[in-house]
């Protein structure tokens, strides 16, 4: 069989010059993947043209049609045909790259949707007439005079028509839509003094608004606080965490949930560089780290976090979309993030998510509908209850032990109240000023001895095991090299390693806390990690895990009957404990219900 060397052709092709509208189509390729991506476009334009109210319109996903209508500055009619042109903008003037304080920069958006959809701009500027300028499939119309009384009218139809082959790769009409409706939220976040209104107009009309922010009032935190309990609802504003945090020149500000407040995917994670929406993974990985000590693997936090720093500290020239960002001192910025959202947890004290009592109430079934209700009144004689009743509850009484009410500390108020019985020998009901709680004793024990142990592992350190034989792992030249910058670091931790020569890490000591461990294993966790997020916490977490498997097996166990001093002694260490409103595993420790919700469970308002 004959090799084909795809190198040597009879008749070689000749190099040429592409045309105009096969360079925009690809390059709207990049830019322009699906409907979403040219609604942000066109949206981030009329932000950076100061518009103050922004209405988006689509039709059948963004497929057919697209409009965004904005009050902003507007463009003059002699530039409507350059703003067409590729490369050409009004952000920024080339001669620096690094300083762009804008959302676009590029010059590609426009050109890019008039390659593949029909584009038509209307505008007026203060000053000049309106003007209207059409682009079909790169074809270019002459400009016209047309009405409008301010800012700027861009309408996209037919998206894609020109590149056919596109449309296969597209979702359904429900699927784009969605992926527009975040587009638009994200960039709603990112502008809480910002009007958004998105609408659906496939039948026509004036349609049906899908999604409105009106434009929030009072300082920053305010109006990004309305903001964020609009797109993200009411449940996360009132179990937010405000963070407001500054090193180095960068500063982090945007408010996180409180980690029993999580979800089961990273679907509510929003994240900001200078205003713009990302998706970073260094900023992602520094959010998981940050709550990597209350929630479980499989449960992720809420947050909506903004990183302001100089634009010359960041590349956002990394990508067309412009989604993803290099910053130069990454590891600053993540250590900003992970102690910041630390710090704000440990503030937050015993704190629980309100949601957790609203669950609990909706988990109580109500009456029966389907039988009709029997008044006391209505019946043609009382049915006595039967003395062998008491006996069917006798149980049940018998499972609540009382605790004497002078035990419960006097008339001194708390947040977690006064001990009043323990339940299945598992729940402790105290009675507060509002209502009741109820705790789950072992839950909140193990979540105390757990901060116990850390707080004693970082005053005294981590022990280390010295290994009789040291343990030596072949590795790659690169990646023997970046353990050992690390050296100094997994010490503390109790991990003692040196340099073996050709690659080989040689590991003369492990954390004695860990006992028997593969020291290979190990380090190549900590090298994914670092490949991944630039930093380790991976013996961190492990001797973490550790402490908190000796805290579980070391707390209260359910099923121990309690006494009332004992009970109340959990109540006011929780109390004074950070982090006590969570187990270690992002579970709740205690369940608030109020006495207006209680009495509405029975009728009573």
């Amino acid at each position: 069989m004959t090799r084909h060397d795809p190198q040597i052709r009879p008749d070689r092709p000749h190099i040429r010059q592409l045309d105009e509208g096969a360079i925009n189509r690809i390059a709207a390729g990049e830019v322009v993947e699906r409907p979403a991506s040219a609604v942000k476009e066109l949206v981030e334009n009329a932000i950076d043209a100061g518009a103050q109210r922004i209405d988006i319109a689509v039709a059948d996903g963004g497929k057919t049609l697209i409009r965004v209508t904005d009050d902003g500055c507007g463009i003059p009619g002699a530039d409507l045909a350059l703003a067409l042109s590729r490369h050409a903008t009004s952000k920024i003037d080339g001669t620096d790259l690094l300083n762009i304080t804008s959302f676009g920069f590029r010059g590609e958006a426009l050109p890019s949707l008039g390659a593949v959809g029909r584009l038509t701009i209307t505008s007026r500027a203060a000053g000049d007439d309106a003007a209207q300028i059409s682009v079909s499939g790169g074809a270019l119309q002459p400009v016209k005079p047309a009405a409008l009384s301010q800012g700027t009218v861009v309408e996209l139809r037919d998206l894609f028509y020109a590149t056919p082959a596109r449309l296969k790769f597209l979702r359904t009409d429900r699927a784009e839509g969605q992926a527009i409706t975040d587009v638009v939220k994200r960039l709603a976040m990112a502008e809480p003094f910002v009007g958004f209104t998105l609408r659906d107009v496939s039948g026509g009309g004036e349609g049906r608004v899908t999604f409105r922010a009106d434009a929030g009032t009072g300082d920053l935190f305010d109006a990004m606080r309305a903001r964020l309990a609009r797109v993200l609802g009411a449940d996360f504003a009132d179990n937010a965490l405000l963070i407001d945090a500054e090193r180095e020149g960068t500063t982090l500000t945007g408010y996180a949930a409180l980690p029993t407040y999580s979800r089961g995917a990273a679907t509510q994670q929003y994240l900001f560089v200078n205003g713009r929406p990302v998706r970073d993974k260094l900023l992602y990985g520094a959010l998981r780290g940050a709550y990597a000590d209350f929630l479980s693997r499989d449960r992720h936090p809420v947050a909506a976090l903004f990183v302001e720093c100089d634009p010359t500290r960041v590349d956002q020239n990394v990508h067309p979309a412009k989604t993803e960002v290099r910053f130069r001192d990454p590891g600053s910025v993540r250590g900003l993030i992970v102690s910041a959202l630390r710090h704000a947890l440990a503030e937050a004290g015993h704190r629980a998510s309100t949601t957790v009592g609203g669950a609990t109430l909706g988990a109580f079934r109500p009456e029966a509908q389907d039988a009709p209700r029997v008044y006391q009144m209505d019946r043609a004689r009382p049915t006595p209850r039967p003395a062998q009743g008491f006996a069917e509850t006798a149980q049940v009484f018998a499972r609540v032990d009382p605790v004497d009410e002078v035990a419960d500390g006097g008339d001194e108020v708390h947040p977690l109240g006064a001990a009043r019985g323990q339940v299945h020998e598992n729940y402790i009901i105290a009675q507060t000023e509002t209502g009741m709680v109820i705790v789950d004793q072992h839950a909140a024990h193990e979540r105390l001895v757990y901060e116990k142990l850390k707080r004693q592992m970082a005053e005294s350190g981590v022990a280390s095991q010295a290994l009789l034989i040291p343990d030596i792992v072949s590795l790659g030249e690169d990646e023997a090299a970046a353990l050992l910058e690390l050296g100094d670091a997994l010490s503390r931790l109790g991990l003692e390693i040196e340099a073996f020569g050709g690659g080989a890490v040689a590991v003369r000591a492990t954390p004695a806390i860990l006992g028997p461990v593969d020291s290979e294993a190990m380090l190549r966790d900590i090298l994914d990690e670092l490949e991944d997020l630039g930093d380790s916490l991976s013996v961190q977490a492990r001797i973490e895990a550790v402490l908190s498997r000796v805290a579980c097996h070391g707390s209260v166990r359910s099923g121990r009957r309690m006494s009332a001093p004992e009970m109340n002694a959990l109540l006011r260490e929780m109390e004074a404990t950070p982090h006590s409103g969570q187990c270690n595993h992002g579970r709740p420790t205690y369940v608030e219900l109020h006495l207006s919700d209680i009495e509405r469970l029975f009728g009573r308002r």
